[in-house]
């Protein structure tokens, strides 16, 4: 099968377009002839390995301590199943299903096998693939940090970093809970946002939020890399600040700062939430969310990709189309 291969960490352009062995399911697993995948900043990150400092050797040691023991990236998947293990009653041949990975990876290929117990969910006959290959991701940990932030009716919040993948979900289901929304971003990404349904959009090469005087009852920090202070100082008496990405400090000082005040700080990834992923896809089957997708790629494009995100110009998805969908 065609597939993209990861052998090295480091620059994008070391993954090449080749040729893996056709996985075989087990009994507990299926196989899916991928239709659609994504590249996420997490895919990027890893493949670089930028991992932050208190996870970097124990991911070391799961990833590879040389070089990387998996053959490809990729985290989201939208396809059809093909084969289903004994042991599988959920899912039947010809299933149209979306999900991810988690630590697996290995969506950069013609097919994937796919344990049925990791976030994977049939596909609406009527959405496309690369639209159902964005969700997972994106959608299980905007509805995450969102209730982290644990806001009501009304209430202000921040998004810092919201054109990405996890932004732009979490900004669509703060305005359905009925929030007032601010996001930071790069310039080139604020229409896109404007679109999406923030009620203020800040460039933040031009304008530092937290010098402007405005409080929020909740901040969530997608990318890291703000002021920890200062976004102390921007949130309410209550409010929340929720790190996405946060750095070791924020994560030791945290503990100081909800025992000794009442603002409070979170940083609890998310887990594979099944409950979650099937939340996302009734609102957007009732179109209350919408998938934000910026460019699709052919699976051989994979590395430009890559360098796409690495220089911080996606705007909410990227999409690889697998198979069928591209032109080799």
């Amino acid at each position: 099968m065609k597939a993209i291969i990861w052998s090295k960490y480091g620059a994008a352009d070391l993954l090449k377009f080749g040729d893996l062995e056709k996985p075989v399911p087990k009994k507990n697993e299926v196989l899916i002839r991928i239709k659609a995948a994504t590249v996420t900043a997490g895919d990027c990150e890893l493949r670089k390995f930028d991992i932050h400092p208190l996870f970097w050797l124990p991911l070391r040691l799961i990833f590879g301590i040389l070089k990387p023991n998996r053959p490809n990236l990729g985290q989201e998947f939208a396809g059809e199943i093909e084969e289903v293990g004994k042991e599988v009653s959920d899912f039947k041949i010809g299933d149209q299903v979306f999900g991810g990975t988690g630590i697996k990876f290995g969506t950069y290929a013609e097919y994937r096998c796919q344990k049925a117990s990791l976030p994977m969910v049939t596909k609406p006959a009527e959405w496309s693939f690369e639209e159902a290959a964005t969700i997972t991701t994106g959608g299980i940990n905007g509805i995450h940090f969102l209730r982290n932030a644990e806001l009501k009716k009304g209430q202000k919040l921040l998004i810092n970093g919201a054109g990405g993948s996890i932004g732009t979900y979490a900004l669509q289901l703060a305005k359905l809970d009925g929030l007032h929304v601010t996001c930071v971003d790069s310039a080139a990404k604020l229409e896109m946002l404007r679109f999406a349904g923030a009620d203020e959009v800040i460039d933040f090469k031009e304008q530092d939020f937290s010098k402007a005087g405005t409080k929020y009852d909740a901040i969530i920090d997608v990318v890291g890399g703000i002021s920890y202070n200062r976004c102390l100082e921007s949130l309410n008496p209550s409010g929340r600040l929720v790190l996405g990405n946060p750095k070791t400090s924020h994560m030791f000082r945290s503990w100081w700062t909800n025992k000794t005040g009442s603002k409070k700080v979170k940083w609890k990834f998310a887990g594979d939430n099944i409950e979650d992923l099937n939340h996302i896809k009734q609102l957007m089957i009732e179109g209350k969310v919408k998938a934000i997708i910026d460019k699709s790629y052919p699976l051989d494009k994979v590395p430009e990709a890559h360098e796409y995100v690495d220089k911080g110009l996606k705007k909410g998805n990227l999409v690889i189309k697998i198979g069928a969908f591209a032109l080799y």
